[in-house]
């Protein structure tokens, strides 16, 4: 067979596993064919590599062979990194996560009063509620562009609020803030960091903070770092996510971000911040030491 003779060549190179699914063979065929018992070093090389891939496809082909190593590992699979990489390599595993140019929707100028940089780039909380941080981006759909905005408990890198609408008024962000509030209504102490744009520098916002007695912190005008925990996460949902999908109508675009916030992101994402967990693992680890 054509597919046995290539596999043969090249199996000291490839995964026979690998090379197996690529010709829609089985592996026990290919032994079988070529009259003798994989060695212990084939039978677990082409088991890894099964491994690797169902990892890989598991994670929606996202995670990179640093991640992917994290989740192989925690399902106690002994493997290192470089083994990772190179059966990545090997399968046309390819994580799917690539940087493009971010366009920003922020617009500063306006009349609105704005706040200070009171978070002053300090990203670290030690408990919940303490530190959030908002934005807003664009998301393209057959129908034209939608927008989401976004809320972030900085303890946990977790999205606490969100809201999509096709229009980037001021009521997009309340509804994210409102959603943040009532998920977990905060004490007293709670600063609410984001840009300096017109949106979260309106009357209607700021009344909503005072209300429930949040301080207000906001960016240096033009600098993207002083906010760069949600811009991070702005650019893993495009480049990880929304660059991948198509979305005809504003409702698709409504399950498709549900389904990357509320199902991948807070419950399975692996986040190099907090030691490659998830944010809500991170919330109950650290919740199970507090109250032990």
């Amino acid at each position: 067979m054509t597919s046995y003779r290539i596999m043969a060549q090249w199996r000291e190179h490839y995964p026979v596993a690998a090379m197996a699914e690529v010709y829609g063979v089985s592996t026990s065929g290919f032994y079988d064919w070529i009259g003798r018992e994989p060695s212990a070093r084939e039978r677990r090389r082409d088991g890894l590599a099964e491994q690797v891939r169902e990892a890989f496809h598991d994670a929606s082909g996202i995670y990179g062979s640093r991640k992917l190593t994290r989740e192989l590992v925690e399902r106690k699979i002994d493997v290192c990194r470089n083994t990772v990489a190179e059966l990545m390599r090997d399968q046309g595993l390819r994580s799917r996560a690539q940087k493009r140019r971010h366009v920003t929707t922020t617009d500063s100028s306006h009349p609105e009063p704005t706040a200070p940089n009171t978070l002053g780039r300090d990203f670290a909380a030690t408990a919940p509620d303490q530190k959030r941080a908002a934005d807003i981006t664009y998301i393209e759909t057959a129908e034209g562009y939608v927008y989401l905005a976004a809320v972030m408990d900085l303890y946990s890198r977790r999205i606490v609020g969100w809201s999509l609408s096709d229009s980037p008024e001021s009521t997009l962000v309340l509804e994210a803030l409102e959603n943040a509030i009532r998920l977990r209504t905060p004490g007293l102490g709670l600063l609410h960091h984001s840009d300096r744009g017109v949106q979260h520098a309106s009357e209607r916002h700021r009344r909503l903070l005072a209300r429930h007695e949040i301080e207000c912190s906001m960016s240096r005008r033009g600098d993207c770092w002083d906010n760069a925990p949600m811009e991070r996460f702005m650019n893993s949902l495009k480049n990880e996510w929304v660059h991948h999908e198509s979305y005809a109508t504003i409702e698709e675009a409504r399950t498709g971000i549900f389904r990357y916030i509320e199902m991948f992101y807070n419950r399975e994402r692996r986040h190099q911040a907090l030691g490659y967990i998830s944010p809500c693992r991170y919330e109950k680890l650290h919740a199970s030491s507090e109250a032990a």
